[in-house]
């Protein structure tokens, strides 16, 4: 019972930190996380203690299947090699260079001890990015870069930490033998996810039922990411590649109400699951720096080489970003590689949108806690996520309006693609009905007036931005309109409950498109 209520007051905490985050314009993660710590400052609150071995299980599989889930394969298979450059090369520079640095600050720490940390600090995480990418405009490359860096660099950065607390329990360090493991980790994470998730495609496609066909979901996560660790290969990277198979035949495979009920369920686990992670960072805290005010100096053993890690890790960010760009271009000029490299100011944005989230997190709750350092750990993994999400997460879309990259051009190609698309669409359908039309004249009919409708709009669609923001603006208007009506014909008694949830659905659909198109 203490243990439910005590989940009952986590959620509470959530909403009220969530809601006064979003009224305040402050980042969520942030304001989560120092929430927490309050929280588990106050009298009568005792400290948290996570268990190691299960933070990983059971948070990291959902969280990794919902980014693969809803990433653009075309997007993520175009810029791969610009991907690999930051998930991989990012990561492990990030990782060596925070060693480095912690080492000659704190030369008592192990090396091992040392690379651990730098592992967990290192990924950036897109989720705590998507907050302000949301409210702005960028070009479809610098997106796409983003997003496929936060599925790699997981599996990187976890893989680094996983040999580095090994090193650091055992003191055994062997190299070559550490190279030749990652590549089996990964080769074979790689292969069971493509089996696992060709394997679910199959199980889904005789799925009917939603709630049937999201529970086979979640054992599909489960499954990929413990199955992959159990045969020693990376679970991480078998969870991407499975969601990513699922994620790109789902269009064909599920049928809409899946579709629709999976995105939905989706997002709101996400979203508990990113703010129990969040609150509970802050939480544990409390046995930090009560074991800390025992053992130590709060200050010198704790704060301080936190902000020396924090300040690492922007700038290491901002050396690889650019460093790789030029060797990118070198590599170009001799005729090799594909597409073009980042502007300097594209370059500019994805180098400041390092934010560090749920990733780092659970990799420093994962830590075993006979880990030497795991208390620095844990403040570190605290200071780089309020320091990035504060100080780049407040300042990134600014950033982006000053260098001027919402890309109108893009944005008016994007504009004419989907008119042109909806054409193509309603062609197919009326075609489709050709061999049935004297059966079914009124929908022949019906169909033939959207295909009008859809010609009409094409020819005569303002392709900027703000014009598209007035006419959803004004669709949603309308549904309003619509569902006072029908509420009103309800509560005076002349239509039915089930007549009611029926109208009423279409009009939520209409209202969920239009506001998806909105940005705030």
């Amino acid at each position: 019972m203490d243990q439910y209520l005590a989940l009952v007051v986590l959620v509470a905490a959530i909403l009220l930190l969530e809601t006064g985050a979003r009224r305040l314009r402050l980042p969520r993660a942030a304001v989560l996380i120092i929430g927490g710590a309050g929280l588990g400052m106050m009298p009568g609150i005792p400290a948290v203690k996570i268990e190691p071995g299960l933070v990983l299980a059971i948070f990291l599989p959902p969280l990794l299947t919902s980014g693969a889930w809803f990433t653009a394969w075309r997007d993520f298979r175009a810029n791969l090699s610009g991907i690999v450059l930051l998930a991989v090369g990012a990561v492990a520079f990030t990782t060596f260079a925070v060693a480095w640095v912690l080492h000659c600050f704190v030369p008592t720490l192990p090396w091992a001890v040392c690379v651990a940390i730098g592992a967990i600090v290192a990924p950036p995480d897109a989720v705590a990015a998507e907050a302000v990418l949301a409210h702005v405009r960028l070009p479809g490359r610098v997106v796409a870069l983003l997003q496929g860096e936060s599925l790699l660099n997981d599996a990187a950065g976890l893989v680094l930490l996983r040999f580095a607390v090994a090193a650091a329990l055992t003191g055994v360090v062997d190299p070559a033998k550490a190279a030749g493991t990652f590549a089996v980790l990964a080769l074979g994470g790689i292969g069971f996810g493509l089996i696992m998730g060709n394997l679910w495609r199959l199980i889904l496609r005789n799925l009917s039922d939603a709630g049937h066909a999201i529970a086979a979901m979640l054992v599909a996560t489960a499954i990929s990411y413990l199955g992959a660790e159990h045969l020693h290969l990376s679970g991480v990277l078998s969870t991407v590649t499975m969601g990513l198979v699922i994620g790109y035949h789902q269009h064909r495979d599920l049928s809409a109400t899946i579709r629709i009920r999976a995105g939905g369920f989706w997002l709101a686990l996400v979203f508990l699951m990113e703010s129990l992670l969040f609150i509970l960072i802050g939480l544990s805290l409390r046995g930090v720096i009560d074991r800390a005010h025992d053992t130590s100096d709060v200050l010198g053993d704790l704060l301080l080489p936190s902000l020396l890690i924090a300040a690492t890790v922007i700038v290491t960010r901002f050396l690889w970003v650019f460093s790789s760009d030029v060797a990118w271009r070198l590599v170009r000029s001799f005729g090799f590689g594909r597409g073009r490299a980042p502007s300097l100011r594209e370059a500019t944005v994805m180098a400041w949108a390092g934010m560090r989230g749920a990733v780092t997190l659970l990799a420093a709750l994962s830590l075993p806690e006979t880990l030497p350092g795991r208390d620095l750990a844990l403040a570190s993994a605290f200071m780089v996520i309020v320091v990035t999400v504060l100080v780049q997460g407040a300042t990134l879309a600014p950033l982006i309006r000053y260098l001027k990259l919402d890309s109108e051009a893009e944005i008016a190609a994007g504009i004419a693609a989907e008119g042109e698309a909806w054409v193509i669409m309603s062609q197919a359908q009326q075609e489709s009905l050709k061999p049935v039309a004297d059966e079914h004249p009124r929908l022949y009919e019906q169909y033939g007036r959207k295909l009008e409708a859809s010609i009409l709009s094409r020819d005569a669609r303002d392709d900027t931005r703000g014009h598209e923001i007035a006419h959803f603006r004004t669709v949603l208007m309308v549904i309003a309109a619509g569902r006072e009506a029908i509420v009103t014909l309800h509560r005076a008694g002349t239509l039915p409950d089930a007549i009611l949830r029926e109208m009423e659905y279409e009009l939520d659909l209409q209202q969920m498109v239009a506001e998806a198109r909105l940005i705030d």
